[in-house]
This record gives C-alpha cells, structure tokens and sequence, in this order.
C-alpha cells in the first residue's frame, strides 16, 4: 500500500513474520517489528500498541495510518496526547468479531478507509460520521504479462482459506451435481487450507464426488496463480451469515481471478457487489440458493462466448484497481488529514 508513496515518508510498526527479514530488506522504507509471544495473540497486540505508541511520541509523525482496529488503541493515544491525526481502515469480518473496538475505532479516528459500499455501512452502524468517510478499494497485484494455459477439463476455482463458512463452499459442494448435468467432466479445485476442510472432504465422500472435485490444500503465491491460469471459472458465492455484520468486506481474489482472464461467480451481497460488475465481469447470484449458484456455473462453463467476454472485462477492470492507483489514493487521503491537521487539539475526542 505505501511502497508506492512519493510525498510522504513511512515507517511501518507491525508485528514480527516468518520471511520479514527478506521482506523488510526490499522495501524502501523502515520497518519496525515487534516479537510475537508464542501462544499469545493479546500479549502480541498489546506489545505492538506499546510499541506503536511508543515509536508514535518519539518520531512525532505529521499522521498515523492505523491499518487494523486492533492497533486503534495506540492511534487514539497519540491523538490524544500528541494531536496527531489518524486515518482508520476498516474491513468488515473485523467489525463483527470486536464490535466495541470496532466502534472505539470508528469514533476515534479523523479519517476512515472503508474498503467498499458494504463496509462503509457497517461504519456509520458503528457510529462513525459520514463526513469522515471515504470507500478505497483494496489494490490488486497484476500478473506478469504471459499466455494463461487453461485446463483442457472445465475446471472450477476457489480460493480461499478453509475457516469462514460464509465463503460459501458448501453451496458449491450442493451445487456441483447440478452443473455436472451439463458439464459431466466439471471439477473444482478448492486452494487452501483450515478447519473446514475435514468436514467439506466428509461431504464429497458422502456425494461421491471424489472424481469431481480436488483438495490443493494450502498454496504459495505462484501456486495460487498457477491455479487461476489453468482454470475456467473462479467461484465464490460468499454470503452474509445471518445476524451477522460480517462476511466478505471486498473479496480481492473476485479481482485478482479477474485478473488472470477468469469469469467469476460471487454473492450478490456484501463486498463482492463493488468486487464484481454483474454480467460485465462476472455473475452475482443468490449465495444461499444451490440451485442459483448452479446455473451461473453453468452458464459460465457452457456459454464460452459469454464467459470469453467477461473475462476481457475483468482484466481490463484489474488494471482500475492496481496497487499504484489504490496506493496514490490512499496518500491523498493522508495529505488532505495533514492539511487540516490544524484543526485538532491534543486531549480531543
């Protein structure tokens, strides 16, 4: 998100990561992280406020960027006691989870990034003032420019870790037979791992769709990618679970499959109505209704001069959503809170 800054210097305060090493060295900007307790997520976040607040008073910043509701605590202190002026992201399964938080954030904050439609009703839900609220997307890494190899088998995929159920595999999983009624060779491949899995694998076996449907587990980044270049079909039909003010708040991978030239299958709920323009870049369905999910697979796996055309829609709709514009965007949000920087007092609220 801030690689690409011109007009703002950055350091970053985060928590320590396999691979940081690696990473922090290649960025042009400090990193700061924070050692990771083992076995003790509220230790690590508590750590990474201090730390925060702590980097915050002595560096005396012009802004804070908070990029998740569980450092807000640090970025109000130093509102607070420095009159630094904060710019909130808020995502949405987050605001659901912690709404307390969530709502300290959202009242505390000068500035909030909602990353959708979606999430932005969520935030005036949890008190934040309209005037302070602004919808960027999250940006999309672009692949490098090749030939995409498609499966010659009709080939579903989902992409997506195995923990949040509102992701809707089990909706495809029913839906499946359906679309093997038109296209008997179908198969969905489902990327990633997680607590869901055994029980999705119980289901296929129950089906006996064994032959019909593959376990890729977890996958790296290039994997990943290797999946959507072979692939006809990204699906998922995440909905919103019911009382809840969760689900999906964007639905990047809706972008990055459309990236890689693929037609796409979401929920018409939620984020993924910003993710995915309906009938130009892929189908939005009723993520709770099997037989809905069905027919746009199908259709999307039949109709190939359709599907060809949402496709080309979808990389061109990519380009729109590139980390560098996202990026710039975001940057002029801190530029324009700096500017009006005058206007808050330490001790405000």
């Amino acid at each position: 998100m801030v690689a690409g800054w011109t007009e703002i210097d950055v350091t970053v305060v985060t928590l320590e990561a396999e691979g940081s090493g690696v990473f922090d060295a290649a960025q042009p900007f400090p990193v700061r992280r924070v050692g990771v307790p083992s076995g003790s997520r509220a230790l690590s976040v508590a750590l990474l406020n201090t730390a925060g607040t702590a980097h915050g008073l002595r560096r005396k910043p012009d802004a804070v960027l908070c990029g998740h509701i569980v450092c807000s605590p640090a970025a109000a202190a130093l509102r607070r006691l420095r009159g630094i002026p904060v710019l909130q992201y808020l995502y949405a399964k987050e605001i659901d989870g912690r709404p307390r938080l969530a709502r300290f954030a959202a009242t505390r904050a000068d500035r909030i990034v909602a990353i959708s439609g979606y999430t932005r009703d969520l935030a005036l839900r949890m008190g934040a003032a309209a005037s302070k609220l602004c919808v960027i997307p999250p940006g999309v890494d672009l692949p490098v420019a090749r030939v995409a190899e498609r499966a010659a088998r009709p080939t579903i995929v989902t992409v997506s870790r195995l923990r949040d159920a509102y992701k809707g595999h089990d909706v495809v999983l029913e839906a499946l037979p359906r679309v093997r009624e038109r296209v008997p060779d179908v198969r969905w491949v489902i990327v990633g791992d997680g607590p869901l899995r055994p029980s999705l694998e119980a289901e296929v076996a129950r089906r006996s769709l064994g032959g019909a449907v593959e376990f890729a587990g977890a996958a790296s980044d290039h994997e990943r990618d290797a999946w959507l270049d072979r692939a006809s079909v990204f699906a998922m039909p995440s909905r919103t679970p019911p009382g809840s003010m969760s689900g999906e708040g964007f639905g990047t991978v809706l972008l990055e499959a459309g990236a890689h030239g693929l037609p796409v299958l979401a929920g018409n709920v939620g984020g993924a109505l910003d993710a995915v323009a309906h009938e130009k870049t892929g189908l939005l369905v009723d993520p709770t209704d099997p037989a809905a999910v069905a027919a746009g697979l199908t259709r999307l796996l039949v109709d190939r001069e359709l599907a060809a055309s949402l496709a080309t829609a979808g990389i061109e709709r990519a380009h729109h959503f590139a980390w560098s514009r996202i990026s710039a965007r975001v940057q002029t949000e801190l530029l324009s809170l700096i500017a009006h920087r005058g206007g808050l007092h330490p001790g405000s609220r």
